[in-house]
C-alpha cells in the first residue's frame, strides 16, 4: 500500500506540462530571433527621397529641356494634306517628349473627317514623328453628276478626289454632313468594306434590289447575290470560290445569300433571243432606295 502511494505522487499532476529533459551534450530548439524594426527617421528618409524623386521627373517632364522642337508628319496627303500636317506641328509644339497629349493632337485633325487615326513615336530629348492614318475609299456615292468618295465605315471624304476605278453607289439625295445616313448606301458600303482587295477592284457597282436585297456587278463578270449584311466574309469567300471554278465563266449571276449553298446561275434562252436568268423571279438589278 506504501509501495502503491509512492508511484502515484511521481506522476505528473493532470493538465501540468512535462518536462523534457535533454540527453547531455543535445541541444534545444533555437530561440526566435526578433527581426529588428526600422527606425523612424530611415522611413522618413525613405519617404522624403521618394517624393523628391517624384517632384522632379514632375518637373522634367514639363520643362524645356524636353520641349518638343522637331516635328515630323507623314502619311497626310491629298487637298488637305498641308493644314493637316500644319495643325499637327502647331498642337505638338505645345508638348515635351515626355508628355504627349493625344486628345489634343487628335481635336487638331478632328476637322479633317479623312484623318482615321494617329500614331505617335518620340524621339528624345526633343523629336516627335506623327504618322497618319488616312480612311481609305472604298466607293464613291453617285447623286446627279456629283461623286463623293466614301470609307468603310461612311465617312464622307469629300476632300478626296474619287478614282474612276471605285465602285458606285446611286443614292436619290446628296449627302450632308460628314456620314452617309441614307440606310441603303450604308448596308452598300459595309458590304464593299467587307470584300477582298482582290475582289473590290473588280466590283463595278452596288445596288438594292427587291428581288436580291444588295446586288454587286463585277466589271466583265456575273452579278453577286449578297441578300443582307449578315454573314459577309462568308458570302466574299463563296463568291472567290465560285469564280475560281472555271465552269462558272458563263453565269450571270452567283446567289451566295446562303454562303453554304452558293448557286452560280447561266443564262437561258428566251422567245425574243435574249439571255435571262435561269431561275424564277430573276431581275436585273435596279436602284432600290438609293
Amino acid at each position: 500500500m506504501i509501495d502503491a502511494l509512492l508511484e502515484r505522487l511521481q506522476r505528473p499532476a493532470r493538465g501540468t506540462a512535462r518536462v523534457r529533459r535533454l540527453a547531455p551534450g543535445a541541444k534545444g530548439p533555437a530561440r526566435s530571433r526578433r527581426v529588428p524594426r526600422p527606425r523612424r527617421k530611415h522611413v522618413l528618409m525613405l519617404i522624403a527621397v521618394l517624393a523628391l524623386a517624384a517632384g522632379g521627373w514632375m518637373w522634367l517632364r514639363g520643362s524645356s529641356l524636353v520641349a518638343v522642337q522637331k516635328v515630323s508628319v507623314v502619311g497626310a496627303s491629298g487637298a488637305d494634306g498641308g493644314k493637316i500636317r500644319a495643325a499637327l506641328v502647331l498642337a505638338a509644339r505645345n508638348m515635351t517628349t515626355l508628355d504627349v497629349h493625344m486628345n489634343q493632337l487628335r481635336s487638331a485633325v478632328a476637322p479633317f473627317p479623312v484623318v482615321k487615326g494617329l500614331s505617335v513615336s518620340t524621339q528624345f530629348p526633343h523629336g516627335i514623328r506623327i504618322r497618319v492614318i488616312e480612311q481609305v475609299p472604298v466607293a464613291s456615292v453617285v447623286v446627279a453628276a456629283r461623286t463623293i468618295a466614301v470609307a468603310g465605315d461612311g465617312t464622307l471624304l469629300h476632300d478626296v478626289v474619287a478614282s474612276p476605278d471605285l465602285p458606285t453607289i446611286p443614292v436619290t439625295v446628296l449627302p450632308g454632313g460628314t456620314r452617309l445616313s441614307d440606310p441603303h448606301a450604308l448596308a452598300a458600303v459595309r458590304l464593299l468594306a467587307a470584300a477582298p482587295y482582290q475582289l473590290l477592284a473588280h466590283v463595278s457597282g452596288v445596288q438594292t434590289t427587291a428581288a436580291h436585297g444588295l446586288v454587286a456587278s463585277l466589271r466583265n463578270g456575273p452579278s453577286l447575290y449578297f441578300g443582307d449584311t449578315t454573314r459577309l466574309e462568308a458570302k466574299w469567300a463563296a463568291v472567290a470560290a465560285v469564280l475560281a471554278d472555271h465552269g462558272s465563266s458563263s453565269s450571270v449571276y452567283i446567289d451566295v445569300t446562303d454562303p453554304e449553298r452558293a448557286a452560280p446561275g447561266a443564262a437561258v434562252p428566251t422567245a425574243s433571243g435574249t439571255g435571262a436568268g435561269s431561275t424564277a423571279g430573276a431581275t436585273s438589278p435596279s436602284t432600290g432606295g438609293g
